[in-house]
Parts: C-alpha cells; sequence; structure tokens
C-alpha cells in the first residue's frame, strides 16, 4: 500500500438559533424551518489518501462503529460516485459532543466530502457535493455549503445569512438526544406558522422540539433553567445541549467558568464561513 500525506481539516459545530416544525409529509419527514448559526467548536479530521482504494478508519469515537460513522460513510459515497480508485485513511478526534444537537456527525460528514473531492481530484462543485450529501442526513448540505443559513424544506433549501458577530455559551448535560425519537414524538408540535428571515431578526423564534426534551431529559431541562438564569437559553436541534448568546468573549468566558461541574461547557465564536471553505479558498468551484 502506498499512503500519501497526512493533512488535517476541521469540521464546524452548528446552532439552531431557532427551530420551528411547520408541518409534516407524507413519507413521515417534517418541514421545518431554522437559522443555522456555524461555530468555531471542531471536531478533527485528518485524511491519507492510499493507492489500494481502501477506506479505514483509523482513530474514531468510542462506541461508533466505522461501517455506521457518517465520515466513512461519506468517502464510501463519494469514491463510488466519482470512480474514484484511491483510498483514504481517517483519523477522526470529537470534540464536538455526540448527541448533543450541535451537528457533529453531519460536519464530519461535509468536510470528508470537502477534503477527499481535492485531495482525490474529484473535481465536483459545491452543488454536486450538496446533492450527495443529502441522503446522509439533512444537516448534510449546510455545512457543504459551509455557510449560515436560513432552512426551510426538510433543511434541503437554504439562504445564506451574514449574522452579526456573537459569542456562545454552550452547556452539555451529560446525556445524549435521539433526533428519530424526538421528532416521532406524539407530543411535538407540527404546525407552528410560517415566518420569514425579517419576522424572525424582529421578533425572534423558538424552539418547538424543547418541550418534548424538556419532558424526557430532567437533564436538559436543569440546564436549560441554570442558564436561563443569567441569560435567554434556547435548546439546539433536538439537543441535548444549551446555549445561551453573549456580548463578548470575556462575558462568556466568566459565564462559562460558573457552569457547575457536572456538565461539560464551551465557548464559541458564530462564524458566517466555515474554517473548511477558508482552507478551499472560498468555495471557488461552486
Amino acid at each position: 500500500m502506498s499512503a500519501g500525506r497526512a493533512e488535517s481539516w476541521p469540521a464546524p459545530a452548528k446552532l439552531n438559533l431557532f427551530l420551528h416544525v411547520v408541518g409534516r409529509r407524507a413519507d413521515g419527514y417534517h418541514e421545518l424551518q431554522t437559522l443555522f448559526q456555524l461555530i468555531d467548536l471542531c471536531d478533527e479530521l485528518s485524511f491519507t489518501p492510499t493507492a489500494d482504494g481502501v477506506i479505514e478508519r483509523t482513530e474514531g469515537p468510542p462506541g461508533v462503529a466505522a461501517a455506521e460513522d457518517l465520515s466513512v460513510r461519506a468517502a464510501r459515497m463519494l469514491q463510488q460516485s466519482a470512480g474514484v480508485r484511491s483510498g483514504v485513511q481517517i483519523r477522526l478526534r470529537k470534540r464536538i459532543p455526540l448527541g448533543g444537537g450541535l451537528g457533529g456527525g453531519s460536519s464530519d460528514a461535509a468536510t470528508t466530502l470537502l477534503a477527499l473531492n481535492e485531495l482525490w481530484g474529484c473535481r465536483l462543485s459545491l452543488p454536486e457535493l450538496a446533492a450527495l450529501a443529502r441522503p446522509l442526513g439533512a444537516d448534510v448540505p449546510v455545512f457543504v455549503r459551509g455557510s449560515s443559513a436560513w432552512a426551510e424544506g426538510v433543511g434541503e433549501r437554504l439562504t445564506r445569512v451574514t449574522l452579526p458577530e456573537a459569542w456562545y455559551v454552550i452547556v452539555h448535560p451529560g446525556v445524549a438526544v435521539s433526533t428519530a425519537r424526538i421528532f416521532h414524538s406524539p407530543e411535538l408540535t407540527r404546525n407552528s406558522p410560517l415566518i420569514t428571515i425579517r419576522a424572525f431578526f424582529e421578533s425572534g423564534g423558538h424552539n418547538d422540539c424543547e418541550p418534548v426534551v424538556r419532558a424526557q431529559f430532567p437533564e436538559v431541562a436543569e440546564a436549560l433553567e441554570w442558564l436561563g438564569r443569567f441569560a435567554p437559553a434556547t435548546l439546539t436541534g433536538t439537543g441535548s445541549c444549551v446555549f445561551a448568546s453573549c456580548a463578548s468573549a470575556i462575558e462568556a468566558e466568566r459565564l462559562a467558568a460558573r457552569v457547575p461541574d457536572r456538565w461539560r461547557s464551551y465557548v464559541a465564536r458564530g462564524l458566517n464561513t466555515s474554517p473548511v471553505h477558508g482552507r478551499l479558498g472560498g468555495g471557488r468551484r461552486g
């Protein structure tokens, strides 16, 4: 086997600044409105191209089999779609908590597609990669596109949004929440009225999943109540992480220092452009 040089790439997390469930389709998928805010909390992926055609994960999160890892699935999908004969060794170092609603697995898959498109010389455009990403998960295309975005439909209709600079305190209450479990809950509100981007910026929104997660996961409810004593606190996605916006890095650091030791906290800066796209030169092919 002939291996190339390993290259490390970031995979940024996201926050859902709001999440409205506006309907349910006949195929069971939910119609949503949400605003994705990229943040600088990142997983790290390392890719070592090989000549033998084998896709191998040499390091990954405990408890996640390589065959189920979205980064491995993304690599195999790109290899098959683009007719690539090369292989790759993937090392994934997780910093984004699993089951936290921060999109870590989806971002890992997107970074894999973007990085291997370069390293394997596939030369697929961003729209082509985004279309390839869709079966991997509803959030994967937004990470492929690489910008904070307003999303509608099942998350496939994206409008790029430039958000004001913000810092966030994120609290992980030590539990993982299954997205499927929350969306299958009969208590979930599925008829929130549609809003416009302008209406959100004027009056805000909410997370329809939050009451369901609060009821099913007392740890999340406790974290929301604690953080809400200091700033408006919101669930991201289907959870389990909760977050609050701060005016500055110093304010965020001070609040994070007060988070009880039983929980893990993160301070993150909001991003309008993914660091992956910064490395790619601003998405020059798409």
